[in-house]
């Protein structure tokens, strides 16, 4: 601020040669006596040091030099007077700066101070310049405080005995507020406590100290480069002009203020500035969010959370990272890294690899394939002195030595660096990965991890990764996933939305859009709700894969009000070291209800629900198919249902609790149901109606059982009377066991409405 700029104010007095008139002997004031009268001063128009000069001889044991214009005071504004004076002869006076206050219609303020410090003159000759600033703060550097005036009559005082003779040069007023800016407007500076801003000096305690010192006032950071090799906390807001530079081992901690653009105004890098955010964000109690301000924040390679504070490998205190955007630049740091090793495995110890060669060159968190390898494997941590791999699931046909490929996708945010991170929620963030960047790892370990109402746009490789049990009890709430590879067919996608590898999952409300697969799901007491998955493409007749995959057999699950969209939920049981029917659970636990199946110009054996079983013995055991609607569009389906054969068949005969009724289906060829209700219409008489059920059970399943029986019409016998008896039954009979018997005491014809079973009710 300078008002001599800003407001045109005029400070300046008129120079000596302008005339005397306006220079009194006095105080100043209208009336006073002036040098262009008083006899005891002269213009001197030509000396040694000054231009022109006014000459004084000393006859008054304080004489007064000063200027007779109204020199205004203003809040706010500080001014500085000089005067550059020199002794001609006589005896050496003392020269300070001096001056009249007034008030508004020319009354004095008493009380003020009238004048700054002295300085003696000690040669004669010699040029001394003496100052004083006046302003209306109580500020270090003010000499002369006027609160209460409103204008002032400013020169110079010379003191001592009196017969001397002195010279002054012209008297200098000017602005100076800009010295005391920063504190008028409630700033404190950190240089004023040390601080070098050089980058080489540590100004941590600089800082701390200038904390200390601000009582709520605002900390000024000024330009510069700032080194702080320590932890610091700033109680106070702090504003940055200067950048600060700090090793990632050490805490900046803003109290006050706390969000991304706090840390951005400091750092001066968007990515330095999200990582000691999130390290602040951990460490201190009082902020259980990180508000992102609504930025885009540009990352040229992974961040790696934990690294972000090395000191943290364990966290379980709920925090939030909200509203803002995360996008990476294109480079080599998110090509992905791949490794080949060999390694041997034994389902006998089902989560290692052991004997892997290399195994330093291979990360955490990449993913794992070879023979025998179910989908979404993950290396979940390394043991490298002993060549282990713990995996995030078993393998289910690996067993011995093979060489084993090992994929690190790269991800925007990656916290796969901790050894367990809980209640972590990040909120309203899209995650752009531009098909260049992947999404977000997990941490191998962890509970109720939250993602809500954020936008995973475009991954390369995949939205959301679990490379261990950091999924347990997740969170998925109303996201959208989009994938990268939208324009390609259905058969050369190879993105997926997301995995998880522990239980109680809740994925709801979200929409998801052509990926290979929507997510796989290895876990159990998962709910799926209200979402809608669509995994189609543009291909006439195009194939479809798995929108959803349940690779645990009891996955005691839900899906509800779902729309799944192109695509179908294909059940299987990969991830079993030994997936043969042993000591375990078959396949059961699920429940499909009230959904919407949809899809649109494919192949006639295009299905909804598949149940793929990679080992012989398995059957159902408690699984419900209640109240959806099946659809197919511009083109009809066989079936809505199948088996997947590839690898085992499931044993029908010991099928158990299937319940699969209430379904509404459009342009499928082949609708199914359990129990199935038929009619069968024998027309000559027999002891034994052959009654073939057909394609109406689902899965091609037995006919067990038969519930129920009525006659539609009469019974007869071959003379036409009528027969009045009770049949019983067989079930499983003919060469698939999809046909049942009806077995009377007479050979009798007519029609009948059955109702058949393919399973043992519980």
């Amino acid at each position: 601020m300078n008002k001599a700029i800003t407001d045109g104010i005029v400070f300046q007095p008129l120079p000596f040669s302008a005339g005397l008139g306006v220079w009194s002997s006095g105080d100043g004031t209208p009336g006073s006596d002036t040098y262009a009268i008083s006899g005891s001063g002269v213009f001197v128009a030509a000396d040694a040091d000054f231009a022109g000069c006014l000459e004084v001889l000393k006859v008054d044991p304080t004489a007064r030099v000063r200027y007779m214009g109204e020199t205004p005071i203003i809040a706010g504004c500080y001014l500085r007077v000089t005067a550059k004076v020199k002794a001609i002869s006589g005896p050496l006076p003392a020269v300070r700066v001096s001056g009249w206050a007034g008030q508004a219609g020319g009354a004095p303020v008493a009380g003020l101070p009238a004048f700054g410090p002295a300085t003696q003159l000690t040669h004669y000759g010699q040029v001394v310049e003496v100052s004083a600033i006046i302003g209306t703060g109580d500020r270090t550097g003010v000499d002369m405080l006027w609160s209460d005036a409103d204008y002032g009559h400013f020169g110079i005082d010379l003191t001592g005995l009196t017969g001397g003779v002195v010279r002054v040069d012209d008297i200098q007023i000017e602005d100076v507020s800009n010295v005391f800016t920063r504190d008028l407007l409630s700033l404190v500076d950190v240089k004023d406590f040390g601080a070098k801003g050089d980058g080489v000096t540590d100004d941590s305690a600089a800082f701390e100290t200038a904390d200390a010192a601000a009582n709520g006032r605002t900390v000024m950071v000024p330009a510069g480069d700032y080194r702080l090799a320590d932890n610091v906390t700033m109680e106070n807001h702090v504003k940055c002009e200067g950048r600060i530079v700090q090793d990632a081992q050490y805490r900046f901690i803003l109290q006050r203020g706390y969000d991304f653009d706090a840390y951005l105004d400091a750092f001066k890098d968007e990515e330095t500035a999200f990582k000691k955010a999130y390290q602040a964000l951990i460490n201190f109690a009082d902020h259980e969010s990180l508000d992102l301000c609504g930025r885009r924040v540009s990352l040229s390679e992974p961040v790696n959370m934990q690294a972000c504070d090395p000191s943290r490998t364990v966290y379980a205190t709920r925090r939030v990272i909200r509203n803002g955007q995360f996008e990476p630049v294109d480079g080599a740091a998110w090509d992905a890294d791949v490794v080949t090793s060999q390694a041997s495995y034994s389902a006998a110890d089902e989560l290692t690899l052991t004997d892997v060669v290399d195994i330093a060159t291979i990360p955490v968190g990449a993913l794992v394939e070879g023979n025998g390898v179910g989908r979404e494997i993950y290396v979940r941590s390394i043991n490298i002195p002993d060549r282990i791999i713990t995996l995030s699931a078993p393998l289910f046909d690996a067993e011995g030595s093979q060489n084993f490929t090992f994929t690190r996708f790269k991800y925007l945010l990656d916290f796969s660096g901790y050894e367990k991170l809980s209640q972590f929620v990040l909120d309203d963030i899209e995650f752009q990965g531009s098909g260049i960047a992947s999404g977000i790892m997990l941490a191998p370990a962890g509970l109720t991890f939250h993602l809500r109402d954020c936008f995973i746009n475009k991954p390369k490789d995949r939205g959301l990764t679990s490379p261990g049990r950091g999924c347990q009890g997740m969170m998925l709430d109303r996201c959208q996933f989009i994938s990268a590879e939208q324009p390609l067919a259905v058969s050369q996608r190879v993105s997926i939305g997301f995995n998880a590898n522990a239980n109680d999952v809740k994925i709801r409300d979200n929409r998801v859009n052509r990926f290979k697969h929507f997510c796989v799901l290895g876990g159990s007491g998962t709910l799926i709700t209200g979402n809608h998955w669509f995994h189609g493409d543009d291909e006439a007749l195009g194939i479809r894969k798995g929108g959803v995959i349940l690779t645990s057999p009891n996955p005691k699950s839900i899906f509800t009000g779902n729309y799944c969209d192109n695509n179908f939920i294909e059940w299987t049981n990969e991830h079993s070291s030994d997936p043969s029917l042993g000591a375990q659970f078959s396949f059961g636990g699920l429940t499909i209800t009230g959904n919407i199946f949809l899809t649109s110009d494919v192949a006639s054996w295009a299905n909804f629900i598949v149940i793929k079983p990679y080992g012989p013995g398995h059957y159902i055991n408690g699984f419900a198919v209640v109240g959806n609607v099946f659809r197919s569009s511009n083109g009809q389906i066989d079936r809505v249902e199948r088996v997947d054969t590839t690898f085992a068949d499931l044993d029908y005969s010991r099928t158990r609790g299937l319940e699969f009724r209430g379904n509404t289906f459009h342009n499928v060829h082949e609708p199914v149901s359990n129990p199935a209700t038929l009619d069968h219409d024998q027309a000559t008489e027999a002891l034994t109606w052959v009654m073939e059920t057909g394609t109406a059970l689902p899965f091609d399943g037995h006919a067990k059982f038969v519930d129920t029986v009525m006659p539609d019409g009469p019974i007869s016998n071959s003379v036409g009377v009528r027969i009045h008896e009770m049949p019983w039954a067989e079930g499983s009979q003919g060469s698939d066991n999809r046909s049942v018997h009806l077995n009377w005491g007479t050979a009798v014809k007519g029609n009948v409405r059955y109702q058949v079973r393919m399973d043992t009710p519980y």
